[in-house]
């Protein structure tokens, strides 16, 4: 490990001591401190985080957020905006604010900080050790959500994690049970109030009960100086199906990761991702699919739009136990680069320890199609206008795939906007 990422674990490691753990959480800033203190930050060394520095966010001298935050509502309200179908349950710099707007459509929330005891499953499916910003969420987590989602009617959650403090760095934690046979979706909305450099690193574990169903909805619109670190562990049983959206729309450090294990026969997983890079912008994406038991059925969508000096990075694995017979598993990856001076480094994996299975998998790298692109042109609209609709089109597919029409249409327009923002319109 490099001086420079050394010295910032031990500032991290000094923060917990600034800001003791509320409520249940207290077991897991035990676990999180022993796990970050052997870890550390990883470097370039290690194959996982190969196209990953981390010396950016290691310079920073982070601090915590304090405790009791002004922030106007109406300022909230404009970067919460637009609320999908409930009233948001709000989270500023990782803490509840009760006072701001507190609801949710369906579904039981309760806010971790105010529960005298920890969930059971809590630091389970995400466990310390198994990544570097786990183990740091866990030692300086302050709050954060448990959802639980009952019965067959439908529900909806969303949960929105603001960050308003300049060089703070925020760790909340989510934790969502979809009880057997329950419905439901749940958006976890990552904002910023203004143009600040702030650090939000978030795990989410979710288990899916049997013949439950979840859609998962993870929306990045966080400024274009923010780090972002994002952590989802799921564990899907029988004939279950979770749905998850990534949608990552910017920030000067984004990284993804992504496991889901299904656990029971009949289980099914689809994962579909959009990540938007413009400027500098660096946007990384782990995905990891475990197939541990037969007939279960997962298809990985994830596609990028990269455009200036931008990079993205893919790394997406599919596995396959041996007893896992009947699998179907299937994995994409393509990336449209809007410019030369982007780069994308793409590298799905199949690993396939059964006979009796149907996988596939595959990645593609390409510009806009210039045949398309001459063709609109030919119909008399411009350059411009031709190359953004091309663009949304390719993002089309995953947008589709969302739980809501309203939520496709928002985020499609943030997707157009975030791009025309930073000069680099396709």
């Amino acid at each position: 490990m490099s001086r420079i990422l050394e010295e910032a674990r031990d500032r991290f490691l000094a923060l917990a001591g600034e800001a003791p753990p509320a409520g249940g959480l207290a077991l897991l800033r035990e676990v999180g401190l022993e796990a970050f203190a052997e870890q550390g930050l990883p470097d370039t060394k290690q194959e996982e985080w190969r196209y990953t520095r981390l010396t950016p966010l290691a310079e920073i001298a982070w601090t915590n957020a304090p405790a009791a935050i002004g922030v106007k509502q109406s300022s909230l309200e404009a970067a919460a905006e637009p609320v999908f179908g409930c009233e948001p349950v709000v989270f500023v710099d990782g803490r509840h604010r009760a006072g701001l707007p507190g609801g949710a459509g369906a579904g039981e929330v309760a806010a971790l900080a105010e529960s005298a005891e920890a969930p059971a499953l809590l630091g389970t499916l995400a466990e310390a050790r198994s990544h570097p910003f786990v183990g740091l969420n866990g030692a300086l987590c302050q709050d954060g959500a448990r959802v639980t989602l009952r019965g067959e009617a439908p529900c909806l959650v969303h949960l929105v994690f603001a960050e308003a403090t300049e060089a703070a760095a925020s760790h909340p934690r989510v934790l969502i049970e979809a009880a057997p046979g329950s419905r439901g979706t749940v958006i976890v909305d990552h904002v910023s109030l203004e143009e600040t450099t702030h650090l939000a690193n978030a795990v989410l574990e979710v288990e899916v009960g049997a013949n439950a169903s979840l859609d998962l909805v993870v929306l990045q619109r966080q400024g274009k100086r923010s780090f972002h670190a994002g952590h989802v562990a799921g564990r899907v049983e029988r004939d279950g199906r979770l749905r998850t959206h990534t949608l990552t729309l910017g920030g000067a450090f984004v990284r993804n990761d992504l496991v889901v294990t299904l656990v029971g026969e009949g289980a099914e997983c689809a994962m579909k991702g959009l990540y938007l890079g413009t400027g500098e912008e660096l946007i990384d994406n782990h995905t990891w699919i475990d197939h541990s038991v037969p007939q279960c059925r997962s298809d990985e969508l994830y596609k990028g739009v990269l455009a200036g000096r931008s990079q993205g990075v893919f790394r997406g694995r599919v596995v396959v136990r041996p007893d896992a017979q009947k699998t179907e598993a299937q994995q994409s990856n393509p990336n449209l680069l809007l410019s030369d001076d982007a780069e994308i480094d793409s590298k799905p994996q199949l690993e396939i320890y059964a006979d009796d299975v149907k996988c596939s998998h595959g990645s593609a790298i390409g510009r806009l199609d210039p045949e398309a692109l001459f063709y609109l042109r030919s119909r008399g609209i411009d350059v411009d206008e031709a190359r953004a609709l091309l663009t949304r089109g390719f993002a089309g597919e995953v947008l589709a795939a969302l739980p809501e029409p309203t939520l496709a249409e928002a985020v499609g327009a943030l997707f157009s906007e975030r791009l025309e923002r930073a000069g680099e319109s396709p």
